[in-house]
């Protein structure tokens, strides 16, 4: 039988847990709000960009002349992997769930004679790939001093980027991260950022019927500067802004993540101090009984 003195430390401690998951469920509610705003204002600027840079590499007479984050290296031998994780955890699957997708894609690469590399933005996916990956790691970034993510906070990484790809370190370049659907749906997302992946033919008909998509009325356009010459400034900033966008989607995606955690743990931490507490009540109650027999059976032997 368990002593009434361990199951009211047990009820004590499971309540002053709960104190604080109930606590970090409304500060992730909070923060939510914000995280959503800004991640769904980010989605229109990162999808007109993409076809900003679609129409212009569309009017190109010849790829040969596009800029290299356009057309590529012509090889896929080199895969590098950007890696979006959150800087703490508490917040369910959801580091889980990216990692599990990188490393699926990793094997996948490697079987097929691919060499696979690994940027990390996040503490927590560094820490968790440095164990089985970590040779294959080439750079970390720690946003974990950035209390509100600006588009400043983003741009060295695409200029890291831009410099690793003009160096020759890899061929293809995609960035993994959680996309918020809802407060209880994040979907692990993969978008290739280098070289651009510009629409099929297919694709661009599909963008022809689209509701949001502008009629040009077959009309022609000269561009002033040059197609290459507007590349070379677009893809780079597009680079930039992909990035933002998978910051912004992560960071709404791990607050309603750990908001949804935390409230299960609350409710759980209920459940167990009500079971503790019906435990407690009955023990109690048969220490009592236990000392009444006694001194009735004490009281007839006189």
């Amino acid at each position: 039988m368990a002593n009434l003195k361990e199951l009211k430390n047990r009820i004590t401690s499971v309540t002053s847990t709960q104190k604080i998951t109930k606590a970090m469920q409304m500060v992730a509610a909070a923060k939510l709000r914000r995280a959503q705003e800004a991640a769904e204002n980010s989605r229109p600027y990162a999808q007109r960009m993409e076809r900003m840079i679609s129409s212009v590499a569309a009017n190109l007479p010849s790829l040969d002349a596009a800029p290299p984050l356009v057309v590529g290296t012509g090889k896929d031998d080199v895969h590098l992997l950007l890696v979006v994780t959150a800087e703490r955890g508490l917040c369910g699957a959801f580091n889980t769930n990216i990692l599990r997708a990188v490393r699926a894609r990793a094997r996948a690469l490697q079987d097929a004679g691919k060499t696979v590399k690994l940027f990390c933005v996040g503490r927590k996916g560094d820490e968790s790939l440095r164990r089985d990956m970590g040779n294959q790691i080439v750079e970390y970034v720690t946003l974990r001093d950035v209390k509100q993510l600006s588009f400043a906070d983003i741009r060295p990484v695409a200029e890291q980027l831009s410099q690793m790809f003009a160096d020759g370190e890899f061929d293809i370049c995609t960035v993994y991260y959680n996309a918020f659907k809802s407060v209880i749906s994040q979907v692990v997302t993969d978008q290739q950022l280098i070289p651009v992946k510009l629409p099929d033919a297919d694709a661009a008909s599909d963008a022809e019927g689209d509701e949001d998509a502008v009629d040009l009325g077959g009309a022609i356009y000269d561009y002033e500067p040059e197609e290459n010459d507007l590349l070379g400034v677009l893809v780079p900033r597009n680079i930039s802004v992909q990035i933002y966008r998978a910051l912004l989607e992560s960071g709404a995606a791990e607050q309603a993540a750990r908001m949804t955690s935390m409230d299960n743990a609350t409710r759980n931490a209920g459940d167990m101090i009500d079971s503790l507490t019906l435990t407690y009540n009955r023990t109690r109650q048969a220490i009592i009984t236990k000392e009444l027999i006694e001194i009735v059976s004490g009281a007839e032997a006189l």
